[in-house]
């Protein structure tokens, strides 16, 4: 019997390599991405500063494949993210608007982008750490539901996925609490187990240094 395939985004925090774990304990053949996002800053900048899928995530994505047993591959996803996001939050910006760039990247990049590249390699779903359920309505479609702790619910930056991205995606990490995560990665001896989050992507536009969340 074939195993499903599945690709999990991993940003080497702690919610995305529980997920991973999750899918490969309950049978999944599972693959571990990361999303190189980074535009011309060099290394040392990006070391210093880290943020979501920086140089620093990349190792503890690594890592933590290698500690569960899965395979990790990085994925250059540059073009779509400065296109898609950082020119979108700009001149949004500067129109006087508040954009949300985390629906942006979501939309754009992680499901439009990443989900057709990981269905072109093979795989059958791609999985997220984020704290969201998606369940199957009785007329055969599906919805996302808020996650068990409202503390962490994600769903509002999932509101635009479409019927065909939710039928190819996975969201392990919705069904428990922040703190059962963290007790699942130090049960396991997860190095990040107990690792903050970063959040946004910090990049250099002209002079100017900015941050989008």
């Amino acid at each position: 019997m074939n195993r499903k395939k599945v690709v999990v985004g991993m940003s080497g925090g702690v919610d995305s390599s529980v997920a991973a774990y999750l899918l490969k304990e309950e049978g999944y053949d599972v693959i571990g991405v990361t999303m190189q996002i980074w535009q011309d800053e060099d290394r040392t900048f990006q070391e210093e500063q880290g943020g979501c899928c920086g140089l620093s995530a990349v190792d503890d994505a690594r890592r933590v494949a290698a500690a569960i047993g899965i395979p990790h591959y990085v994925m250059n996803f540059k073009k779509e993210f400065k296109e898609k996001v950082i020119d979108y939050f700009l001149e949004e910006y500067l129109q006087g608007r508040t954009p949300n760039p985390c629906i942006a990247c979501n939309r754009h990049v992680k499901w439009d982008s990443l989900l057709k590249r990981s269905m072109d390699i093979g795989a059958d779903y791609i999985a997220t750490g984020h704290y969201a359920r998606i369940v199957s309505l009785p007329n055969g479609r599906r919805s996302i539901r808020t996650s068990v702790t409202k503390g962490k619910d994600q769903t509002y930056a999932l509101y635009n996925l479409t019927q065909e991205q939710l039928a190819r995606t996975l969201m392990p990490v919705g069904d428990y609490h922040k703190e059962e995560i963290r007790e699942i990665a130090q049960k396991i001896s997860l190095r990040i187990a107990k690792k903050t989050g970063q959040s946004g992507h910090l990049f250099r536009s002209g002079r100017r240094l900015c941050r989008i969340y």
